[in-house]
């Protein structure tokens, strides 16, 4: 088996590969030179290639795509020419203008996309289940620190019009996670953001999200880019009380393998594990944040 990592730029394609190494062949792609260097120097059995091109002509049996947000559908879009099965590492679209793009892309074969945070995945979250009808309220708290943006790290993901800040690549897992527990029917009724501590950020340190499912179970997103660890929350408000979960650890309790075990099915002729119809309820909640905040 061939998998195709179709550009480096953020760290999960680097852990997406210590996992995919045991199983296939790698070819890579990667326009920066430092990037690919530390790959070469993780991976050095990779074949390395130059372009998008290459790669895909390299024949692979799918692609993991991490590019910045902004390039996603005019890369996404040239898989799909292959009918080839793609992961997309977070976020897909983070603007209105880049979401309805990669809609008119992902709508020629749905079933071969792939993209989500790995949370969804964690085997301590795919455990977790309470009944929708005992639901009061939900609220998911997403620790990660953002500091390195404000020294010029990955300058794209702090841009709001590109990445989308704080509050959509870190945002997303939240709204992920909640989406998964209680079904796309949800919308934004508020968002807001503030920088508090990392000044230099473009884009925001700290966010909240306010979504209404059409049910009417109200839930919170907060957002929380100051951190000394990293941690991801989500409480169920029932009518027998309270219900926690709480996602922490290295890249297997965080979902990362069970992520390329999802793709890796998909390769072997499964449909996306992510309904497109739940892809799109998260990227429309943070796509309107974005633009609302």
């Amino acid at each position: 088996m061939r998998i195709a990592l179709a550009g480096l730029a953020t760290s999960h394609p680097y852990t997406d590969a210590r996992t995919l190494r045991n199983v296939a062949e790698l070819v890579v792609w990667e326009p920066d030179p430092q990037r690919l260097a530390r790959f070469r120097a993780e991976q050095p059995d990779a074949v390395v290639v130059p372009d998008l091109d290459a790669l895909l002509a390299a024949g692979p049996d799918g692609v993991v795509l991490t590019v910045p947000t902004s390039d996603v559908p005019a890369a996404l879009g040239r898989i799909l020419d292959r009918k080839l099965p793609c992961f997309v590492n977070k976020p897909a679209a983070a603007t209105r203008e880049q979401f309805d793009r990669l809609e008119q892309v992902v709508s020629r074969s749905p079933e071969l996309v792939l993209t989500s945070s790995v949370l969804r995945f964690a085997p301590e979250f795919v455990g977790f289940d309470v009944p929708r009808d005992q639901v009061l309220a939900v609220r998911a708290t997403v620790r990660h620190d953002v500091g390195l943006w404000a020294t010029g790290y990955n300058p794209w993901q702090d841009d709001p019009t590109v990445g989308g800040g704080t509050l959509v690549m870190m945002g997303l897992h939240g709204v992920e996670l909640l989406v998964a527990l209680l079904g796309p029917a949800v919308r934004l009724v508020g968002a807001a953001g503030a920088v508090r501590h990392h000044h230099g950020l473009r884009s925001e340190d700290t966010g909240v999200l306010a979504l209404r499912w059409d049910n009417g179970v109200l839930g919170t997103v907060e957002v929380l880019g100051v951190s000394e660890g990293e941690s991801y929350e989500v409480t169920v408000h029932t009518v027998a009380g309270e219900r926690r979960v709480v996602l922490r650890g290295g890249a297997d309790e965080l979902g990362f393998r069970s992520t390329v075990d999802a793709f890796l099915a998909m390769v072997h002729g499964a449909p996306s594990p992510v309904p497109w119809a739940q892809t799109r309820a998260v990227l429309d909640v943070l796509t309107s944040a974005r633009a609302l905040a």
